[in-house]
């Protein structure tokens, strides 16, 4: 019997089990992290890698020295994340990777490695996208919340409006046509001389400074729902370089909390707009996913748009919006119960969509 055909008959029998434990890992940027999870929602250990001090010098990440430090680190996570959850391998009933989209090196490090342990092991093996794992935080932190849902996926690579129709299935509703969200604020973080990651660091910035000081252009769209950023960006750098020109000590504070202040209400004004011609309002609610969730601002205008809807939001803890482990051992476990594990010629797929 092949390695696919025994792992197709496992994942059947797994769908009769009470308890199935699914050991993951991600690498698709500039995180080694590794999780075991139950039955895609109890988190029984979480191991994350950060990788931020050794790009920090260069204001981004370097994807030659994000995959070496993968290649150092895999066997690390994964061995501690088993022993957080006090198992061996034995015990663990599937094995899950990030496939993709991701930085190709980093991803190829990710799934060569849980290849190899997934063949010398006999286990199954889930190959998972990248924003669907994001989009799966939210049933680790959320335990009632089932499909369907809206949900708003804003990282550094994406800024989409989807509709979680049911588990792996998607409709993409709307996107961004050319930076997306994540990006912007990195940028704008360069331009104010911020360290990396620019993202939280403007997020901090922002707490300090008056939302109100600058005007920013509001972007516009052909399709309803789309986004676009690359205006919003560039306006930015121009008042930094303007307010340069003339001498004028920048006030970065200022400037973090109307930039934030621009892309989140972008962000949400489109949810908003999607809500309104929505009359079952998407169904159980909507959700934030992705490591730009994060973002204080956009929490607080979620929260206050949902409860203005009279709709419930569902958000992952903070430690769940950045890249982890622990959403892709959930979004693997619902495509394990249908039946969809992966073949040994599973590659890595760097420009993956999620619809």
């Amino acid at each position: 019997m092949s390695y696919l055909e025994a792992s197709r008959r496992r994942a059947e029998e797994l769908r009769n089990q009470e308890k199935v434990r699914i050991l993951s890992l991600e690498t698709s940027c500039d995180e080694t992290a590794a999780a075991v999870i139950e039955n895609g929602r109890r988190i029984l250990s979480n191991v994350v890698f950060s990788q931020i001090d050794l790009h920090e010098l260069y204001g981004g990440v370097v994807p030659e020295i994000a995959s070496r430090a993968h290649m150092e680190a895999c066997d690390r996570v994964l061995d501690q994340a088993l022993r957080e959850a006090g198992m061996d391998l034995r015990e663990i009933d599937a094995l899950a990777v990030t496939k993709g989209p991701g930085l190709v090196g980093a991803l190829l490090t990710g799934v060569n490695c849980m290849k190899g342990l997934a063949f010398a092991a006999g286990k199954p093996l889930v190959g998972v996208n990248h924003i669907e794992g994001h989009v799966s935080a939210n049933y680790l932190t959320h335990p009632d919340l089932e499909p369907p849902f809206l949900c708003l996926v804003v990282s550094g690579g994406h800024s989409h409006l989807v509709e979680v129709a049911d588990y792996g299935t998607y409709r993409l509703l709307g996107q961004t046509a050319d930076d997306a969200a994540g990006e912007a604020f990195d940028k704008a973080a360069r331009v104010l001389g911020l360290p990396y990651p620019g993202g939280p660091r403007i997020d901090a910035l922002a707490e300090e400074g008056n939302p109100e000081a600058f005007t920013l252009p509001r972007p516009k769209t052909e399709g309803k729902y789309d986004y676009s950023f690359s205006g919003l960006k560039t306006a930015f750098i121009n008042t930094v370089h303007g307010l340069e020109q003339k001498g004028t000590p920048l006030p970065k504070a200022d400037l973090a909390a109307s930039f934030r202040r621009a892309v989140c209400r972008e962000l949400i004004d489109k949810a908003d707009l999607l809500l309104s011609d929505r009359k079952d309002s998407g169904g159980t609610g909507m959700a934030l996913a992705g490591g730009v969730s994060a973002n204080r601002e956009l929490r607080r205008m979620a929260e206050e748009m949902c409860r203005r809807r009279g709709i419930r939001l569902f958000m992952p803890e903070i430690h769940l919006c950045t890249d982890n482990g622990a959403m892709i051992g959930s979004a693997a476990y619902y495509r394990l119960m249908r039946g969809e594990v992966a073949a040994l010629s599973l590659n890595a797929e760097p420009a993956l969509r999620l619809v």
